[in-house]
């Protein structure tokens, strides 16, 4: 092969075939260690594929003898590779109760456009709990507090964040077998009990870290039997 030179030559180097092999190896870990810029984020160009998967949570409140059923589709980005991801893509919610149908229609095309637009939506979990009705909140099931329809909205919605693994959930072991042995002991149970009653004591009062009604005096301390808050450090 020809090659024409353009330029004066100031030196030259015989290249020895060692050389040129240890050259392509240094080329080829270079290739390798090289970031792939083939992993695809979501963004709204992202097309729908024809088939979802999602999961449905079922809401009911003291407000309405109708439940509402939330259901949140993904769509799994960079699948069987080591890139993939399952993220929120749309969001429906369904009801035999028609009377907040506009608002709730209004609510999910919303937060749909957020899911599709990309980037960090986990913050719509916090904007949407902060929501409180002018008429009050309500106790569900459990004794947690919500203050509004649109908070226990984006419960749900956090719920399926830390399904997906969009949330890590930080989780202590030791508070939670604490927090337990207290329920259980308030309980009157016995250490060999299996079944320990889920509810919280009747005097309890609302904790204002969680917003469940499980705050209880032990040990000369108010403690929070839900999210392990104590009012002594």
């Amino acid at each position: 092969m020809t090659k024409e030179i353009k330029q004066k030559i100031v030196g030259y180097e015989v290249v020895k075939p060692e050389d040129e092999a240890a050259a392509a190896k240094v080329e080829v870990s270079q290739e390798v260690a090289a970031p792939k810029d083939n992993v695809v984020q979501m963004h709204e160009k992202v097309e729908r594929p024809e088939r979802l998967v999602g999961s449905t949570y079922k809401i009911k409140t003291p407000l309405s003898e109708h439940a509402l059923y939330i259901t949140i589709n993904d769509i799994i980005l960079n699948e069987d590779t080591e890139h993939e991801m399952r993220r929120p893509f749309e969001v429906f919610i369904n009801s035999k109760n028609m009377e907040h149908f506009q608002w709730v229609l209004a609510l999910t095309r919303v937060i749909s456009a957020v899911f599709r637009k990309g980037g960090d939506s986990t913050f719509l979990v916090e904007e949407l709990k902060a929501v409180f009705d002018p008429r009050g909140g309500y106790f569900k099931k459990g004794g947690k507090f919500m203050p509004s329809l649109v908070a226990e909205i984006g419960s749900a919605i956090e719920d399926h964040m830390k399904y997906i693994g969009m949330i890590k959930s930080e989780e202590d072991h030791h508070q939670k077998a604490f927090i337990e042995a207290k329920k259980k002991e308030l309980a009157g149970a016995s250490a060999g009990d299996a079944d320990v009653d889920a509810s919280y004591p009747d005097s309890a009062s609302l904790c204002t870290k969680c917003s469940t009604k499980a705050l209880v005096f032990t040990d000369g301390c108010m403690t929070c039997l839900s999210c392990g808050d104590s009012k002594c450090g």
